[in-house]
């Protein structure tokens, strides 16, 4: 497991929150070099034994999750991971790993992946979870997601990635000031 201690070192204690969802190409590069080949492994199903242990798991969903967002930055391979990483999120919450981690950057981040997707039941489901286990300013941002979710069925902000032509009420949102997360 010293493969997902050094993942959850990286981000919890070698980074600043602030990098976590800033747009750095050289923090990106960081993460690539780094990461990659566990990233790879991961999508492909080769990690999920990672799924026993709460920290592990933690490090697991950062790499299905987090990572692919900065290594495959604009593309549709940075979404990759949502579905693995959010059968994870919800196991964790199961688990009760979620509400008995200390750590609240922890607790953010094995409930991210229902912040990222695309299922209102989910998004609307994570609202409590958010509440109970994070600060104001993820429950800001996870209120935003569903409220996205809620108007468009989607996050417009991918379509280009994935190939999805915007409809003409995503394409006036996504030209308004502040429509980005």
């Amino acid at each position: 497991m010293k493969e997902a201690t050094g993942v959850l070192q990286f981000w919890f204690e070698q980074t600043e929150p602030k990098q976590w969802f800033s747009k750095d190409l050289a923090f990106d590069a960081l993460i690539e070099e780094r990461f990659a080949h566990l990233v790879v492994r991961a999508l492909d199903g080769e990690l999920m034994s990672w799924s026993q242990d709460a920290d592990v798991c933690l490090a697991l969903i950062l790499l299905l999750d987090q990572f692919p967002r900065h290594i495959y930055r604009a593309s549709a391979q940075a979404f990759a991971g949502d579905a693995q990483a959010l059968e994870l999120s919800l196991m964790t919450v199961k688990q009760g790993w979620v509400s008995e981690s200390p750590n609240m950057n922890h607790r953010k981040f094995y409930l991210m992946p229902m912040m990222h997707s695309e299922k209102l039941a989910v998004q609307r489901a994570s609202l409590p979870l958010f509440a109970a286990h994070t600060d104001e300013n993820t429950m800001r941002f996870a209120r935003r997601h569903v409220e996205i979710i809620e108007r468009f069925g989607r996050f417009p902000h991918r379509n280009k990635a994935l190939g999805r032509p915007n409809t003409q009420e995503e394409k006036a949102f996504l030209d308004q000031p502040g429509s980005s997360f």
